[in-house]
């Protein structure tokens, strides 16, 4: 019996089926799919971030310091990459705190063009949200500070300066943030690199002196024929336990993956964007967009070698298309080496999470938001204009459309929120948490309630915006500020 596949696929198959004439793409932006399968020997260890150093200040403070810097990498074994880095080459560590800490980050730019540090799914203060208008000049120093007042979860970091940021992700600007609650949830494995494995999942295509290249043209971004996990080309992790947690994070700035095992077994997804799910959801298939991050747990047994993959999947368009996109392609990510004697892993609980309800019914307002082109709402992003004021502590109904002809990932900055409904249905389980991410074929929409936080600045706006990077770089972004609500 094939395990179930996540509902969320299947909507996007049926949206699929019902847009197949679908025209519009640019010519020259088709590309062939393709396949990885049986081409890869998974020879190379799989690189774990290490955990970011930190110091405790006099306060309580927990500080942390990222350098980001440019430098050289070896993907491959004949030849190195020019890339960019926090606190070295290429990525950067895994920061980690607690709820209730208060964090300080002290960002050194030490590169020779301007940046930022955004803390994606991170609710803090605008001002610190590391959005395009907190540039950090060439040689200057940004120190945001906040307190971590959101549930356990996989967060991450990356730069966001206005129309550069697909560029700079490129180079190997990221990293992974853990935010930890009290105690550890009974029957999750938790020991970072061992059996708590973070599985930061990007493509990339390398010309022949080893630079990263732009591979053939796509409409969505950058879509490349090499997938790097954490930073490693064809890797394999070293399984000694018999269960694992996986940090899903899609990296990629164009790229969508549709994740699932070669040999079609199970796993269950215990959290998203936000945090854990209310209760384990068994699956075969979790599609993730750019931006979104998933928690699973994988069960293993001794000696075997099982394969994650990423199938193709339907972006609502004509084959052609979806082929430029990518949906068709077949990915081999990375092979798990299971040892020959497994420790012994307790069963995952019922219950992980006590979810806070959101009733649509005490919405202050409702807003519309359609997606086309690199418009939202027939705009493209101003820097000086304010497209929508929020209360804070409220709770907002949200409708997203994707009408375009092309797919898009819809982001919001500052806060997360429900999905209520994906394309007028129920998303399934496996989306049922807090999101911050919500990924949007052709002719998809979705219905999300969002409910902001305490945090208010007449001034200083968050983002939400198109996560396929290049998209959002074009101007497919928005702004909106939070006050205290009249």
């Amino acid at each position: 019996m094939n395990p179930p596949v996540s509902r969320r696929v299947f909507l996007l198959g049926a949206a699929g089926a019902a847009a197949l004439t679908v025209t519009g793409c640019r010519n020259g932006d088709t590309r062939a799919a393709f396949s990885t399968v049986g081409t890869l020997d998974f020879a190379n260890p799989l690189g774990i971030p290490p955990l970011a150093a930190s110091m405790t200040a006099a306060d309580g403070t927990r500080v942390f310091q990222l350098t980001a810097e440019a430098g050289s990498s070896r993907f491959l074994p004949d030849r190195t990459t020019p890339t960019w880095g926090y606190n070295g080459t290429f990525l950067g560590p895994t920061l980690r705190a607690r709820r209730g800490e208060k964090v300080r980050v002290t960002v050194v730019n030490a590169l020779e063009e301007s940046t930022t540090v955004h803390w994606h799914g991170m609710h803090l203060p605008a001002v610190f949200d590391g959005g395009p208008h907190q540039i950090i000049n060439p040689g200057a120093v940004w120190t945001p500070e906040w307190t971590v007042d959101q549930p356990e979860a996989t967060l991450w970091y990356h730069p966001h300066p206005h129309g550069q940021t697909e560029a700079q992700m490129t180079r190997g600007l990221a990293g992974m943030f853990i935010l930890d609650g009290d105690e550890p949830v009974q029957g999750l494995p938790f020991e970072y690199g061992v059996d708590d494995v973070p599985v930061i999942v990007q493509d990339r295509t390398f010309g022949d002196d080893g630079s990263f290249r732009p591979g053939p043209p796509a409409q969505t971004g950058l879509l490349g024929d090499t997938v790097l996990v954490n930073g490693t080309c064809n890797p394999h992790l070293a399984v000694t336990t018999e269960a694992v947690r996986l940090r899903l994070l899609n990296a990629a700035t164009a790229r969508i993956f549709n994740i699932g095992f070669a040999d079609n077994r199970g796993f269950h997804v215990v959290g998203g964007d936000g945090g854990l799910l209310a209760a384990p959801v068994a699956v075969g298939r979790l599609l993730l967009s750019p931006g979104e991050r998933a928690e699973i747990v994988v069960r293993f047994t001794p000696g075997e070698q099982p394969v994650l993959r990423s199938f193709p999947h339907e972006l609502g368009m004509s084959r052609e298309f979806n082929d430029g996109a990518g949906g068709n392609d077949v990915l081999d990510l990375l092979q798990f080496r299971a040892a020959d004697k497994l420790a012994g892993s307790p069963q995952l609980p019922e219950r992980l999470a006590d979810l806070e309800p959101v009733d649509p019914k005490m919405s202050a307002a409702t807003r519309s938001f359609i997606l086309k082109g690199m418009y939202i709402n027939g705009r493209m992003m101003d820097m000086s204009r304010i497209d929508a004021t929020v209360g804070a502590g409220t709770v907002e109904i949200w409708m997203v459309s994707n009408i375009d002809n092309q797919p898009h990932s819809f982001h919001v900055h500052g806060v997360q929120f429900r999905i209520l409904e994906l394309n007028g249905a129920d998303p399934g389980p496996e989306f049922s948490g807090w999101k911050d991410t919500v990924f949007l074929p052709v002719g998809t929409s979705a219905r999300i309630a969002l409910k902001f936080g305490r945090h208010t600045d007449p001034e200083t706006a968050y983002m939400y915006h198109c996560h396929l990077v290049r998209h959002a770089d074009q101007g497919m972004m928005g702004q909106f500020i939070v006050v205290q609500p009249q």
